[in-house]
């Protein structure tokens, strides 16, 4: 018989599950991919604050695609960390130039929010395989505002500060 197991999440009810990708688009990607990554892991290691757990997630060699997978006590623990360094700076460097990568994430919260986000992402992924795409401007450029949280100030890079 099967050793079956579950999860009793009683103790986490603003959970949020985040995965996350890079894709490498053209070879000079491939610098802008490894240089991230440790950075990202001395980033997990500091131990933010809400961060529960995370893991690395492997989707393909061709295109190469690595990504993780994070647990966070709750939303507003997860939107704290964005809009501090070192995420804030990755962030808005990337939104300047994709280095030759495509980079998306899908944030799922135990009460019943999700949102996606999809930035230089050539092949629809995950949500985008099967809900229209829509632009990631205004009022769709923030992930807070994209789960309907108005109550988030600012995102973590204002949309104004990239032009």
């Amino acid at each position: 018989m099967v050793d079956r197991k579950t999860v009793d999440l009683s103790q986490y009810p603003d959970l949020v599950v985040v995965y996350l990708g890079m894709r490498v688009n053209a070879w000079y990607g491939l610098k802008r991919l490894l240089g991230i990554g440790p950075q990202i892991n001395s980033s997990v290691a500091a131990r933010p604050d809400g961060l529960l757990h995370h893991e690395q997630v492997f989707y393909s060699f061709f295109p190469l695609h690595i990504g993780m997978r994070q647990y966070w006590r709750d939303l507003p623990s997860l939107l704290a960390w964005t809009r501090s360094d070192p995420h804030r700076r990755w962030w808005k460097d990337f939104l300047r130039d994709s280095g030759g990568t495509g980079f998306w994430h899908e944030t799922y919260t135990m009460r019943g929010g999700m949102e996606a986000i999809y930035d230089d992402v050539p092949k629809s992924i995950g949500f985008g395989s099967f809900a229209p795409l829509v632009d990631a401007h205004g009022g769709m450029f923030s992930a807070s505002r994209r789960m309907g949280r108005n109550d988030v100030p600012n995102p973590a890079v204002e949309e104004a500060e990239l032009k």
